[in-house]
């Protein structure tokens, strides 16, 4: 506890200093969302947690790169950054989504409402592009049941619309490690029409040894009035990261003696990756009178090469699927939803009925990872398949205002089936199918005890299906799909608090519980190969605290604290009752200090704390120690006629902690751990131009 106050104690002290400032005018606005109910909504008044991350947090000193630097300061979040753009940051929600080794699982990921996550429940948040978003909205407990599968929380991000008179912008940032960021961008609209176009290169060395990348990222959206009760938005957007160096993970005592250093078998076997994804969505949404109708159609391709340190000479290599995992991936679906206000004798009642299809489609290759005596290139032929994962999910849902009170109830009907066609038939046949389905009821009650405080319970039925990659393998030396494993199943219960005390201050406080079965855990990983099995049960009961708080005109705090006990319920294999879930920290706190003395002028101070994290489910590997870090940001802005130019200083981990940023839980090579740089400096600078 000492180190959340070390992290704490700037903020108080100043909030103690602000309380003798007169009072200001300046108001802190509640949020409008619409994830959890698809209708505009305050989140203060909707019974389940929900925060909101405004485009101004997420671009004041920010670097525009991770989702880390947005989603910090969520409670219940845990965001990883792993420090390694071949594997994407790890997040994870009150736990959902720990043990994924690469991606994001268990999270439901949006952008305009269009699906991040493949059906099986597979995302990757380099997808979401920062410089054009306008808000992240962040759903969280039983209510995120409403999404379907693989939803232990939802991270939907808003691109901003296209809006005054034509502006052209450009700036570019430099840092650390070889940090460079270019970024050209176009933007302008009037009351019937806007466009956004984006483009973005990124460079970096890394801080780990081969741990260079590049990404490039481009954005376009136009959107569309074409009457008073109508709008269209068209949007493209492609990710292109080319021979991106996978460092892999560190064992404990490659980390203390060199944090930079990476396993010689990251650079014996030159791990790395390509990505090249693009992808073209429709957003229509019309009113017929006080109902709603709103449907999207999207479509997109994803080709992605990548290269293990699967020896030569192993099983794996030789009998699996090999070193290299080579895929096409087409995707495409849709969603048609209508809104319906409804006239009722007490209160408001507003009825949501729709649908959701998803489809993806990977024609998946394995190579050995040599040829001849030559490693680290595509060899023989070692898996042949075509993998089908569909989803239709039909759902319905009331919110129901009456006088003090607010309902909201939900029922989705999931399904998703995994299809494999295989067409390697060297050592059999493993083609096959499975489909999963469950019904999700989800019930939320508030109740205004005033109308600055408000009270809410909420529970509900969840499930999670494993993944392509997690049914991949099956555990031991079978080779073929795994389509023994079953989903895992949950029931979570929420009870919150939120408050405004005054015009000035915002608290959101929640305590939750969830039950799991079949917990899908880690059989085993090693030289690039994981399999999964299903576990007993699990049990994870925490609490979230969030305070936003208008110190005066000029200083803003925020403080975000989970506290998240997971352990498992029951004994299995070599795992005890009581044990506690790798990749979760019990305490995770994050918060932040933020000063403008004037327009133009920007300052922050961030403090993250995060307890020790268990690597394997055993408990007995040594478990990554516990941090506290601090950075520091400015952002200065002028305007000179048309012209607008800007600033930016970022220092990072201001006392230069040496600590594991992320772990790799389960990995049965003993590399768990990946660590985050020391001292890190960024400065950028750009101009924008409006006509």
């Amino acid at each position: 506890m000492r180190r959340h106050f070390t992290v704490l104690l700037p903020t108080l002290g100043l909030c103690s200093l602000a309380h003798a400032e007169p009072a200001t005018t300046f108001n802190l606005l509640e949020p409008v969302v619409v994830t959890g109910t698809y209708a505009p909504n305050q989140s203060f008044d909707l019974p389940y947690s929900i925060d909101t991350v405004e485009r101004a947090q997420i671009a004041d000193g920010q670097l525009g790169v991770n989702l880390s630097e947005a989603l910090n300061r969520v409670p219940g979040l845990v965001v990883q950054n792993r420090q390694n753009y071949a594997q994407d940051l790890q997040i994870s929600s009150r736990g959902y989504g720990a043990r994924s080794a690469f991606g994001i699982r268990g999270i439901k990921l949006l952008s305009d409402g269009i699906p991040a996550s493949t059906p099986d429940g597979q995302g990757q948040a380099a997808s979401l592009n920062l410089d054009v978003a306008e808000r992240i909205e962040v759903l969280r407990g039983p209510a995120s049941a409403i999404y379907g599968s693989n939803a232990g929380g939802v991270i939907q991000m808003f691109s901003r619309d296209g809006a005054g008179a034509p502006k052209v912008g450009v700036d570019t940032t430099f840092g650390s490690d070889g940090f460079n960021k270019n970024h050209v961008y176009g933007e302008g609209g009037n009351d019937y029409a806007g466009f956004v176009l984006d483009a973005s290169r990124l460079d970096t060395d890394g801080y780990r040894d081969h741990s260079a990348a590049r990404r490039d990222q481009t954005f376009a959206k136009v959107h569309v009035r074409p009457d008073e009760d109508s709008r269209l938005a068209l949007i493209f957007s492609t990710l292109e990261q080319n021979g991106t160096q996978d460092p892999l993970g560190q064992t404990w005592q490659g980390y203390k003696d060199d944090p930079r250093s990476v396993s010689s078998r990251a650079e014996e076997y030159n791990t790395r990756k390509s990505i090249h994804h693009q992808q073209v969505g429709m957003n229509y949404e019309r009113y017929f009178g006080d109902a709603t109708l709103q449907f999207n159609l999207y479509a997109g391709k994803r080709s992605v090469i990548q290269y293990l340190s699967i020896p030569k000479g192993t099983p794996p290599n030789e009998l699996g699927g090999g070193g290299v995992i080579d895929f096409d991936r087409e995707f495409h679906g849709g969603t048609l939803r209508w809104i319906q206000p409804i006239e009722v004798a007490y209160g408001a009642l507003t009825l949501t009925a729709g649908a959701d299809y998803d489809r993806s489609t990977d024609d998946r290759r394995g190579f050995q990872n040599y040829s001849g005596t030559t490693l680290g290139v595509k060899g023989d032929l070692r898996r042949d398949e075509k993998d089908t994962a569909t989803s239709f999910d039909p759902y319905l849902q009331a919110h129901w205002e009456l006088d003090r009170w607010t309902v909201d109830a939900g029922v989705r009907r999931s399904s998703m089936e995994m299809e494999v066609n295989d067409k390697y038939l060297i050592g059999g046949d493993s083609s096959g199918s499975k489909k999963y389905q469950r019904t999700t009821p989800t019930l939320s009650v508030m109740y205004a005890f005033t109308a600055e405080i408000h009270g809410y319970v909420s529970a509900g039925k969840a499930f999670e299906t494993p993944t392509q990659a997690e049914m991949a393998y099956a555990p031991g030396a079978v080779e073929g799909f795994n389509f023994g494993l079953k989903p895992a199943t949950s029931t979570q219960y929420e009870i919150g608090l939120k408050a405004r005390p005054n015009e000035r201050t915002r608290i959101n406080l929640a305590v939750f519980e969830i039950q799991t079965e079949d917990e899908v855990v880690i059989s085993g990983s090693k030289d690039g190969r994981t399999s999964y099995y299903n576990a007993g049960k699990t049990l994870r009961r925490g609490l979230e605290l969030g305070v936003q708080r208008e110190l005066s005109e000029h200083w803003q705090a925020n403080i975000a604290y989970t506290f998240l006990d997971a352990t498992y319920d029951e004994s299995f294999a070599s795992v005890d009752e009581g044990n506690k879930l790798p990749g979760v920290p019990r305490n995770s706190l994050f918060s932040e200090l933020v000063w403008q003395p004037q327009p133009g002028i920007s300052m922050g101070l961030e403090g993250q704390y995060r307890s020790k994290v268990y690597v394997e489910d055993s408990n007995q590997q040594t478990a990554a120690p516990a941090y506290t870090v601090f950075n520091w940001r400015t952002r200065f802005e002028q305007t000179l006629g048309p012209w607008t130019f800007h600033q930016l200083v970022r220092l990072d981990n201001l006392t230069d902690r040496q600590y594991v940023g992320s772990v790799i839980v389960g990995d049965n090579n003993g590399r768990y751990y990946e660590a985050a740089p020391g001292r890190s400096w960024y400065a950028g600078a750009g101009l924008e131009y409006q006509f």
